[in-house]
């Protein structure tokens, strides 16, 4: 049971107790300030990622490389400013919130904008300003749990808050499939709806999330180059290639829901719903798989991950149509979120410094987003030209070869063995 600290202290210890003779770990309100903050917003963002890309592709027609375009600037381009909000926010003064909070408050901005969006441009420009602030946020997010965290309990803390997140994205599509079939013109609606849901995830932020104020300004600020600079660590490096590398086979969400879809023939007004199955199996197994990611060593558990992510390829390529493909493959999926995403984040965290924790968090997000902005791009080309069987087996080869080559690469001696 986790409960957060009654007094309002952010630091590390802080966070943990001795009590009778052992010692019971209690998460940071940080942590816990932070979920709730991720939560509501996730509610606001699933609400259109699930209705997106029938939207776009039914809705309006685009082509699968078309469709991938705008799903790599949706998830990549946020690369293009992460190290920037890192940067901003490891320049000390208590920053990180505040460069957080103004990456949520563009994105909440974005919502109403793509109601009066009906072409692949301006819709292409919203979904980059919208990405631009989740880029700006990521990574001053991050390192405000991993500063709030003992190196000990830093992956259980990252698998609470990506719990809480992924709440947030289970709620998030059950809310656009209530409204979708409860009013006519229901896109218009889940943008509003979502808009209004973004600005309170904002007001929480504004509201309840420790500002940092205290923290002392380093003598001398954390440059760019001094960000990059951490890759000549070894450790940091080799999980920022085995993360790139991992990231250019890593098929985007959406392609997969629509790959399901397909197989099964899904009707439209159900597709709104595939995401909650990823988004259940990642709520479940998040804080567990942490929690053992903190014992048995963090690579391992990424590793296993992507193992996961293998074989939801796997399934999809079978002629297998049972009842319960969709349930295993959405839960492989879920599985496969719980096990890499606070997870990397909490072996990051291992190899940089406090002082530049948001910068280098960032340095490794930006390489994830980029190739996995190029995966799109190559997926949607790749299915325009050979059809989406062939197009899946091609990632599916990938990721088997970057899963077996990170395997000799990845990073020892740093993350709990």
């Amino acid at each position: 049971m986790y409960v957060a600290d009654s007094r309002a202290s952010t630091s590390a210890q802080g966070a943990v107790r001795s009590s009778a003779g052992r010692r019971r770990a209690a998460l940071a309100p940080t942590v816990l300030a932070l979920g709730t903050v991720s939560l509501v917003t996730d509610v606001s963002s699933e609400m259109v990622t699930a209705v997106l890309p029938l939207y776009l592709v039914t809705g309006l027609g685009l082509s699968p490389l078309g469709f991938g375009l705008l799903d790599g600037i949706y998830n990549g381009f946020s690369a293009l400013v992460r190290l920037v909000g890192g940067h901003f926010a490891d320049r000390g003064g208590g920053r990180h919130k505040w460069v957080a909070g103004l990456g949520y408050g563009i994105s909440a901005v974005c919502k109403p904008l793509l109601l009066a969006a009906h072409a692949l441009t301006p819709i292409g420009l919203v979904l980059a300003a919208d990405r631009t602030g989740k880029g700006l946020r990521t990574a001053p997010r991050d390192a405000l749990i991993s500063l709030a965290s003992t190196p000990e309990t830093r992956g259980r803390a990252f698998g609470v808050h990506r719990a809480m997140d992924t709440a947030g994205a289970l709620l998030g599509p059950l809310v656009a499939f209530l409204i979708l079939r409860a009013t006519v013109d229901g896109y218009d609606a889940v943008f509003t709806v979502s808009f209004c849901v973004a600005v309170l995830g904002v007001l929480v932020l504004v509201l309840f999330v420790p500002g940092g104020r205290g923290r002392a300004v380093p003598a001398e600020r954390p440059t760019v180059r001094a960000a990059l600079a951490l890759l000549r660590g070894r450790d940091l490096r080799r999980i920022t290639v085995c993360a790139l590398l991992l990231g250019l086979a890593t098929v985007s969400d959406s392609f997969v829901y629509l790959l399901l879809q397909r197989r099964l023939g899904v009707p439209d007004r159900w597709f709104a719903l595939l995401p909650l199955g990823t988004a259940a199996a990642f709520l479940l197994l998040a804080v567990p798989l942490g929690r053992l990611a903190d014992r048995v060593g963090r690579w391992a558990v990424f590793l296993a991950g992507h193992g996961a992510l293998l074989v939801v390829y796997a399934l999809l390529l079978t002629s297998w149509h049972g009842t319960g493909l969709p349930y295993l493959v959405l839960a492989l999926h879920g599985c496969f979120y719980a096990a890499t995403d606070g997870v990397l984040m909490a072996a990051a965290s291992d190899s940089v410094p406090e002082g530049l924790r948001s910068s280098g968090l960032a340095v490794v997000q930006t390489g994830q987003a980029l190739t996995r902005f190029a995966c799109s791009l190559l997926f949607g080309a790749a299915w325009t030209l050979w059809g989406d069987r062939a197009a899946l087996a091609g990632a599916a080869v990938a990721l088997a070869a970057c899963a077996a080559f990170s395997l000799t690469l990845r990073p020892k001696g740093t993350v709990p063995a």
